[in-house]
């Protein structure tokens, strides 16, 4: 039987683990955290990550603790919608869910490690990187200079008891930040997003909520009522990280998923979307194809398709978090706007 290393236990490594074929493979999944996350953000499935969880069995239960995106609009910093957004059949999964239930996936033949992994082991197996933005597998097979890049922007996420109305429901743009509300089970999610001069590790919840407090203090009363609710307890505060484009998520007998592969902005809410494809694809190209092909067909079908999404949401960032621009972008849509009889609607149809 042909052993599998995977190194890290998040949402694209627990996919991949349960996908694998247990009667080919041997699989150990090596995570650090000894438990799973307790607070988490919410993950909008685009109907590419649908048919991955479907793939997995656990759509339907995924559904069930998810409530629907529905429509929300982009608006301006004072809540002046420009573009009302129609998400079709998208859901958005806590983040802490979705963990929990792609855990209980993972056969019972899957090996636990938990520790800090130093390097990938040498035992003659194949190394699969799910270890995330920081990736100690992609550092020492692909080298230094594809350390993970930091940006400016700091993100504060969280959720709260209680229900958003649908007309404070989308994305609110000022200059240099953005504002989102979305529904949650059991309440509500709202995630926050500006540049920041706090250190790139060991941020302060309670610091970084009075800094946000104070940032968007001019800002909807939606806002602004939303972050008096919020308690550090229930936020999570991360800088925003990026992984250059790789040649390939190849080498050797080594192979990138997830964020390790393709870490990008959130600005179009793709990440654990794509991570759950690439888990799910590699899974099905090593349960049918030899190793090595299976490898190459893997990497022909995924790395371009990610990379393009990264150029994408690193290129909506620059527009959603415009700070010099700001007025010009406002005045733009605010010309969409008024194109229309009431506000623009798209539909998200996309895969």
């Amino acid at each position: 039987m042909n052993g599998i290393s995977v190194i890290g236990g998040g949402i694209a490594g627990l996919a991949l683990a349960a996908c694998l074929d247990p009667d080919k493979f041997q699989v150990t999944v090596y995570e650090k955290r000894p438990e799973l996350p307790a607070v988490g953000n919410a993950l909008g499935m685009w109907p590419n990550a649908q048919r991955a969880l479907d793939r997995l069995g656990i759509l339907g239960e995924a559904r069930a603790v998810s409530p629907v995106l529905g429509s929300g609009s982009v608006r301006d910093a004072q809540g002046k919608p420009w573009i009302t957004v129609d998400a079709g059949d998208m859901f958005g999964i806590s983040r802490v869910d979705l963990l929990r239930l792609l855990d209980a996936a993972v056969p019972g033949t899957v090996r636990r490690s938990t520790g800090n992994v130093q390097a990938p082991p040498a035992d003659g197996s194949l190394v699969v990187g799910a270890d995330g933005v920081h990736s100690t597998v992609r550092r020492e097979g692909w080298g230094p200079g594809t350390g993970a890049r930091l940006s400016p922007y700091l993100a504060l996420r969280g959720t709260l008891p209680t229900p958003v109305g649908p007309e404070e429901v989308g994305e609110y743009w000022g200059r240099g930040d953005l504002f989102g509300m979305a529904a949650a089970r059991g309440g509500s999610f709202w995630y926050a997003s500006y540049r920041s001069a706090a250190g790139p590790y060991g941020i302060d919840p309670a610091a970084a909520l009075e800094e946000a407090r104070a940032r968007y203090s001019g800002h909807a009363p939606a806002i602004r009522r939303t972050l008096a609710a919020a308690s550090p307890g229930d936020c999570l505060v991360q800088r925003l990280w990026t992984v250059p484009r790789l040649g390939s998520y190849v080498h050797g007998r080594t192979v990138l998923i997830g964020d390790a592969a393709h870490a990008m902005m959130p600005t179009l809410g793709r990440g654990a979307c794509e991570s759950l494809v690439d888990a799910v694809t590699l899974a099905d190209l090593l349960n049918t194809l030899p190793e090595a092909e299976a490898l190459r067909a893997y990497d022909r079908q995924r790395r371009l398709r990610t990379q393009a999404l990264g150029v994408a949401s690193a290129a909506m960032g620059r527009i959603a978090l415009a700070e010099g621009a700001q007025p010009l972008r406002d005045r733009l849509l605010g010309l969409a706007r008024r194109r229309k009889p009431g506000t623009a609607v798209v539909r998200g149809t996309a895969a």
